[in-house]
Formats: C-alpha cells, structure tokens, sequence
C-alpha cells in the first residue's frame, strides 16, 4: 500500500474512533443499532490487565446471604388524657404487642449451613429468616453469639451450601483490591469494588467492652451490608463488614467502612462452636498510647511503647510485678504497635496461659511472666449523676476546676474501681484548662505530677508547686485511667 494511502486508511480509522466515542461506544454506553453481546461471558484479562470482577463474583456471591429478624415489642396502651380515666375507659385483656423487623447480611463458611453475621443483627431476635442467592429461605438458630467483637454464629438446616473459605486477614495489605458484597438499603444482593484503606482502625472510644481491629475499605457499604462479606481477589473471605461511618442526615456510605478481620471472626467462630460463648484473657491493666506531652511528663525518651496508666488490685498485671508508670514493649517476644494491638493480642489468648510481657521501668528494659486472667465485661452503673459540690468542694484553682474528695458512695455511682482515690470533678469551667484537654464532670483525678492526691489542699499545694508548667493528671473515667498532661491558664 502507497504511503498516501496508508495515511488515507489512518485518517479514515481516526475519524471513525471520533465518531464512536461521541456515539458512546468507548464511553460505557451502548449502541442499540448493534448486536447484543450480553451471553457472552466478559474477558477478565485483557494484555495482562484485569477488566472484570465477575468471576470473583460468581464465585463467592452465592455464599452471602440475606438476614431478615423480627423482634416483638409490647406497646403500652394511652389515651390522651394520661391515667384520670383509667378506670373509665375501657381496656383491651392483653397487652398490645408491636413487630419490628430488621435486615442485615451474613455469610455461609460451610457447606452444612453454618453462617457468620453481626451480632447488632440479631440482637434480640424472635425468628431470624435466612434467604439465599437463589431465593431459598430457612428459619436459623442462634448457634452463639458476641458482643464484644460484634459477631453471631447462626446455623440452618441445610446440605451442600455455597460457602467462602476464611483467608489470612494478616496478610491483607493497604491498596489491596477488595469486593464487599451483601445486601444494602433492601435492594438486593450487591457488590461493590475499593481497597483496604487502613488496617488496625478503631471508631470512637471504646468503653473497654469491645474488641476492634477493624480492616477500613473505600468499597460502597451502606446499611444492611452488616454481616456480609468483605472477599480479596482470590475469593476468600477476609472481613465480616460491620460499620460505616456517615455523614449528613441520610447516613449513607461516605466511603469509609469497616470490616471484622477474619483471623478474629475465626477465633470467635471456633470458640463459639466448640464452647458456646467467647473466654479471653485480661491482665488487668488502664493502657494508653504514649505522646510527646505525657512521655516528657514521665521523663521517658521517644513514644514507642504502651503505657500503663493503672493495675487492678489483685490482678494478672499486679500479680507479675507490672507497676504504673511502666512502659510495655512487646508480648511473647512480639513488638506491639499501639494499645489497641496489646489489648487484642491479650484478648485473643485463653485465659490461665502465661505471657512473657516485655517492659520499660526507670529506662530499663525488663521481662516479666504473668498469668492471664478471664476477661469480663465491665458492669453497667445505675446512670445517678455525682451531686454538685457543697462546702467541701473548692475551686482547682488555674485549671478551670471545682473538686471534692471521692467518697465509696460516689465511686460506686461514678462506676470506677473501688481502689481508686483522688477527687472528684464537680464543676468544669468550660473555658478552663482542663476543659480545653476534655476533663469532665465526674472525672476522679488521682494524681498530679505523679504525686498521689486525696485531699484539696494536697491539690492545691501540687498546682502551686507546678508554676507556670504544664501538668500531668492522672484521671479516672469509669473503669478507664489514663494520664494527660494541661497546660494552665
């Protein structure tokens, strides 16, 4: 061919590529003059690249399953003018009841129909209703179920299931592609396409009754894709997804979602099955991630490490010599990242096993061994506000404070251990200084500048000696302590 009409031949495919991409064939849409492809299965590698999910998807969507619950409620019965006619008006025998019915995911892990979901699905359930990819539906028990890490375990009467194999959710890295895959807002089973974002994440502050190490992907979660699967590019299963968080009124996906890992969803899962409930070992210590503010309080060099802000009397941690003040490193040998990482690897072994606990003392490094205890969740208070202050309360001086010694009675109804001292915080000045670092009413401090105090004047004498520095507390919140350092005004 004549290099004339070769570009002749160029020109003319140009033009055409124009014309299509206007038309939309190169756009995603379709041309409706052309023939349908749609039996045609799509190429998922196309010159090394991946251009198709689908058969991920038709590998592991027939294992993720629709939740439906029911909940009965009874409804007190009124009228509009209270109770003064309560004996004239006549009442039905018994007591109205109401249905409330809720929806959510879950996940087949074995052929004979046990299925993993969120414990905040059937939560209070009367029936559960499992409905499969093909329409099948079975009545499901509750096998078990977890609070603390926000796990159930169903089971249904059924053979030689679709089901999803857990994988390693250590070896998960930030950047991997990942499906989630449930069924959102009552539509219908859906899958969509992100990455894991984070590993390790937390949402919000936990009050030291569950267990988070969430995997956070961008993958379009929205609710009732709770107890569906989180599936990397191999099909396996390496979360159960659990939360979202939401912005504006509608509280839909913002691309932040969270997963249950699967290493964890697999010791839940094992235990439940073998046990029926979940035991996890405690060593009976208030931690906290170290910052720059607090370790210069402590006279401590650099921030790596979890810091013990206090040990329950007659403890694991108290029992192995571990003191307050000290800094912990690594358990079995194994570097930790954060305090949430030590409390989950605690957490995750039984209890009555022994850990070497590797610890920073006075800028030593020591190894102790201690004996883990069971973990309980912490009890509930009976929610009675502390009293405001009277004559024996006084002003915390430059820290914005007004304080009274704590007393049993006011331990018992602030919820904080019984061996806790200190005093109480009566009154914040909401533009004080310790307003400014989050202290509140209700909170127990217990020291100032390590300096144990119990009475007023002992806090007063503290403040004083301190000057114009900043200040490191010591604070207890319910069954939480922690140190945090304010800089007065």
């Amino acid at each position: 061919m004549k290099p004339s009409r070769i570009l002749l031949f160029v020109s003319a495919c140009a033009l055409v590529f124009a014309a299509s991409c206007k038309t939309g064939l190169f756009n995603g849409q379709t041309d409706q003059s052309a023939p349908q492809t749609n039996n045609l299965p799509a190429p998922v590698v196309v010159d090394g690249v991946r251009t198709s999910y689908a058969d991920i998807v038709d590998k592991t969507s027939p294992a993720v399953v629709r939740i439906a619950t029911e909940r009965k409620e009874e409804v007190s019965e009124r009228t509009p003018y209270g109770d003064l006619f309560h004996d004239l008006i006549p009442r039905q025998q018994q007591p109205q009841q109401r249905r409330e019915r809720g929806a959510g995911s879950g996940v087949v892990i074995n052929a004979d129909g046990t299925i993993l979901t969120n414990h905040h699905v059937i939560d209070g359930a009367d029936k559960i209703i499992v409905q499969m990819v093909d329409n099948k539906t079975f009545e499901a028990k509750v096998v078990g179920s977890d609070p603390p890490s926000d796990l159930a375990v169903l089971k249904i009467e059924a053979e030689n299931l679709p089901f999803l194999t857990l994988g390693d959710s250590d070896k998960v890295r930030v950047g991997d592609i990942v499906l989630a895959i449930g069924n959102p807002l009552g539509i219908g089973q859906t899958v969509t396409a992100g990455i894991i974002s984070a590993k390790g994440r937390r949402t919000g502050l936990s009050d030291g009754s569950s267990f988070q190490d969430f995997l956070q992907t961008d993958a379009p979660i929205n609710r009732g894709n709770s107890g569906g699967a989180l599936v990397n590019v191999n099909g396996e299963l390496i979360g159960i997804n659990s939360q979202i968080l939401a912005g504006g009124a509608s509280g839909g996906n913002i691309g932040i979602g969270f997963a249950i890992p699967s290493n964890m969803a697999k010791n839940v899962l094992e235990q439940i099955l073998r046990e029926g409930k979940v035991r996890r070992g405690m060593l009976g210590i208030s931690i906290q991630d170290l910052t720059d503010d607090v370790a210069e309080g402590l006279d401590l060099k650099g921030t790596k490490g979890v810091l013990v802000a206090n040990v329950t009397s007659g403890s694991a941690a108290e029992k192995a010599g571990i003191k307050r003040g000290d800094v912990i490193t690594g358990i079995n040998g194994e570097k930790l990242e954060d305090g949430n990482s030590l409390r989950n690897k605690v957490a995750g072994t039984p209890p009555g096993t022994d850990v070497k606990v590797t610890l920073i003392r006075e800028g030593k490094e020591q190894e102790v061994t201690a004996t883990l205890d069971e973990f309980k969740i912490p009890g509930q208070t009976d929610g009675k506000q502390q009293k405001e202050g009277g004559d024996d309360s006084k002003s915390g001086g430059k820290l914005g404070l007004d304080l009274k010694p704590l007393t049993p009675d006011d331990a018992q109804q602030l919820g904080v251990p019984s061996d806790v001292k200190g005093l109480v915080v009566v009154a914040v000045d909401p533009n004080g200084a310790a307003a400014d670092e989050g202290i509140t009413r209700g909170d127990v401090i217990m020291e100032v500048n390590r300096q144990p105090v119990e009475t007023l004047d002992q806090m007063q004498k503290a403040i004083e000696k301190a000057g114009d520095r900043s200040i490191l507390l010591l604070v207890a919140r319910r069954n939480q302590v922690s140190y945090l350092t304010v800089k007065p005004k």
